[in-house]
């Protein structure tokens, strides 16, 4: 398949906007990522939020080091974030040219420099890439189609190859539905991956996105120092960690 017919079957991308925020949608009424036009970095969805909620797990010392990966653009906000605000290296994976499009055009991403790559492409094969192995320090995988109704990319194989693509002491956040059947097998699949000891699960938004986080090789900390870290993340990036933290709980099969 040609990039071009791929592109034609491809869901259309529309943006929409109310009360001050903007959404992009894959030609549905379900939201892929929102913005705030006033405020452009600040992340506007809860569930978004909390994909950014591995930051808990990584040290003070070390946590806008490293490179970021993103798996699924939506509306450009974890990898604005990530690049602006967390100045680390920036990659971001996406497979619809026209999303990457209208970010550039109507949810402020910027253009790449330096610190920020934004690659056309298929997460499922960049996962895979040998020269990647051990290439990113934080993962972020969300990953819909315009139906939304479960990851497009879900079995133990790419899950594995999201762990060969994190560092040791690399996490990865995952968007799932936690009210969907699907919810568990998905875990189920990321701990055979990961391993069952290295899997923290948040509770769901009202929506019913459920966050996973998965830790490569990376003792976590006693909870004492973990309320220390929501302290730090809140007072120096104005997000709530501390309520993050107060929703995590291990995963146990």
């Amino acid at each position: 398949m040609t990039a071009s017919t791929r592109s034609r079957r491809l869901p259309p991308v529309t943006v929409s906007e109310s009360d001050g925020v903007r959404y992009l949608h894959l030609g549905t009424p379900w939201v892929q990522g929102a913005m705030r036009v006033k405020k452009p970095l600040h992340l506007e969805l809860e569930y978004v939020q909390r994909m950014m909620a591995w930051m808990l797990l990584r040290e003070p010392e070390v946590l806008t080091e490293g490179h970021a990966v993103q798996l699924g653009l939506g509306a450009a906000a974890i990898t604005k974030f990530c690049h602006r605000k967390l100045r680390m290296h920036t990659t971001a994976v996406e497979l619809n040219p026209q999303v990457i499009e209208v970010c550039r055009q109507w949810f402020r991403l910027p253009l790449d420099d330096e610190r920020l790559t934004v690659i056309e492409g298929d997460a499922g094969l960049y996962v895979r890439q040998p020269e990647l192995e051990a290439s990113a320090d934080v993962l972020c995988v969300d990953l819909y189609d315009h139906e939304a109704a479960s990851p497009v990319l879900d079995d133990e194989s790419f899950y594995r190859g999201c762990h060969r693509l994190l560092a040791p002491g690399g996490v990865m956040s995952v968007n799932l539905f936690g009210r969907d059947a699907s919810f568990e097998r998905s875990v189920q699949r990321i701990a055979a991956a990961f391993g069952a000891e290295a899997i923290w699960v948040l509770r769901p938004t009202k929506e019913g996105n459920t966050v996973v986080l998965a830790t490569k090789e990376l003792a976590v900390p006693p909870r004492a120092e973990l309320a220390a870290r929501a302290e730090n993340i809140e007072t120096r990036f104005a997000l709530p960690a501390g309520k993050w933290l107060r929703m995590m709980k291990r995963w146990h099969p």
